[in-house]
């Protein structure tokens, strides 16, 4: 427990004390794996981007002044909990937008050119039936990105490296002309890859259907870095079946850890577990950003990125 003239910040799930101290300073002291007594006079918090921060956590945290996560993802916060008790949620946008970006690429690359299916092949002395797996190309093959922001971006300028062709669809975000596409279904119907970069909204939740299946180009992969619910893993996996979508890789689940599908055996299916925006340099920085808006929030200054209440009050201590 810190004295009695510094401000307590507790971390909820594993933050290093070595990583977000520093960044902290001498006015605070970091408590990495709080106990209740810890948590009933702390005042800011750092919290894992899987912590769930519910109702009862909030009863638990009288004193709470600030929430920061580390990513942007704020669906497992009670907004209206934080709201009634205006206390602003810090997310730390950008910190992993290279490391999520990159991440999607590895999954394009190793669904088009077949990985995951010729490693079994060789490991399993089939090195006869390797022309049952062709393997294709990047250069020429479009990429339907959905989603325009950082990340996004970030692909698009990935994939010129390729010489993919580019296009894009995000109701919101501003787009370069050139590659900018009228509709979702425009998007589909032309893309040989397609990869997920949105927000978990009412409106993008089981955004990929059986009706998106049906209109997305013949042999298709399709990607998901960005949120598990985004995608219904029965129709992704009628549209396997029948050839209508030629790979899937999937980074996020609706569940985290996620129940067993029969999706997850399927040969062009690629999975890893919502790691992909966690390289070492990406989970250093985003753990830096939340301490710093901590810091920004409770010594009276505005943090750089809110999930709520933009207008943030003083909360420092004086």
């Amino acid at each position: 427990m810190g004295d009695s003239t510094s401000k307590i910040v507790v971390g909820l799930g594993p933050i290093a004390a070595e990583i977000v101290a520093p960044i902290l300073g001498s006015q605070f002291t970091y408590i990495q794996d709080p106990t209740p007594a810890d948590l009933a006079l702390a005042q800011g918090a750092l919290v894992r981007a899987a912590f769930k921060f519910n109702k009862s956590v909030f009863d638990s945290m009288p004193n709470l002044k600030v929430i920061a996560r580390t990513g942007v993802g704020t669906e497992l916060v009670d907004l209206a909990e934080a709201a009634a008790r205006n206390i602003p949620i810090v997310i730390t946008p950008g910190s992993n937008t290279n490391a999520v970006a990159e991440g999607a690429f590895a999954h394009i690359l190793h669904l088009v050119k077949r990985l995951g299916p010729l490693t079994k092949l060789v490991a399993q002395d089939q090195w006869h039936q390797r022309t049952n797996y062709p393997v294709a190309d990047l250069a020429g093959a479009s990429l339907g990105i959905i989603g325009y922001g950082r990340i996004g971006s970030r692909i698009a300028k990935i994939a010129e490296a390729f010489d993919m062709k580019v296009i894009a669809f995000d109701p919101y975000a501003q787009i370069p002309d050139e590659i900018k596409v009228g509709s979702l279904e425009e998007l589909l119907s032309k893309s040989d890859v397609i990869t997920l970069h949105l927000p978990l909204t009412q409106e993008t939740t089981g955004l990929f259907n059986s009706e998106s299946f049906k209109s997305i180009k013949e042999g298709a992969i399709l990607v998901n870095c960005s949120r598990g619910a985004l995608i219904d893993l029965d129709a992704a996996y009628s549209a396997l079946q029948i050839g209508k979508l030629a790979g899937l890789g999937l980074d996020v689940f609706d569940l985290e850890p996620p129940i067993s599908h029969p999706i997850f055996n399927h040969e062009n299916v690629v999975l890893t577990p919502h790691v992909m925006g966690l390289s070492n340099q990406a989970t250093i920085a985003t753990y830096e950003k939340a301490a710093q808006g901590v810091r920004d929030v409770l010594t009276g200054s505005k943090p750089q990125a809110t999930a709520n209440l933009e207008n943030n009050i003083d909360r420092s201590t004086k």
